[in-house]
């Protein structure tokens, strides 16, 4: 695998960061008591450094060496939109299951982390509908 350039570099960390924090945040949300109601033990620690439980660490394991071994991180938007999906089926459902519980929360937890996000999502569109602009009027010169 080639060296990552440091902006690659930089943008790996805080994608890996931001989703164990998601993970992290869906974890303490729904896994704070047993299947028995006693307190779980939340005795793992994330990548970001927060408490999971053995589950949640699974699935934090997982993001994190799928997102060290991506390919496409250089150019890539977001992995919901990459053509090449290295996440295997069970785990990319869980995975979305941990974002549509931690994402509106990440704004109450880590609000730069958020705003950060939403901000490359709102460039990602208008680069997205700017292109698709460009590939309309090439179709109507032909």
């Amino acid at each position: 695998m080639k060296q990552d350039t440091p902006a690659t570099a930089k943008k790996r960390a805080r994608e890996l960061r931001t989703v164990s924090q998601m993970i992290a945040i869906y974890c303490a949300g729904n896994h704070t008591y047993d299947e028995h109601g006693d307190r779980a033990e939340r005795t793992e620690r994330a990548e970001c450094g927060e408490p999971l439980c053995a589950a949640c660490k699974e699935i934090d394991e997982y993001a994190a060496l799928r997102t060290r071994k991506c390919r496409r991180m250089e150019n890539k938007i977001s992995c919901e939109l990459c053509q090449n999906h290295c996440y295997a089926p069970e785990m990319q459902e869980r995975i979305r299951e941990v974002m549509r519980y931690a994402g509106p929360r990440m704004i109450w937890h880590h609000p730069i982390a958020a705003i950060r996000h939403l901000a490359t999502k709102f460039k990602r569109n208008r680069a997205a509908k700017r292109l698709a602009q460009t590939n309309k009027r090439c179709s109507n010169c032909r």
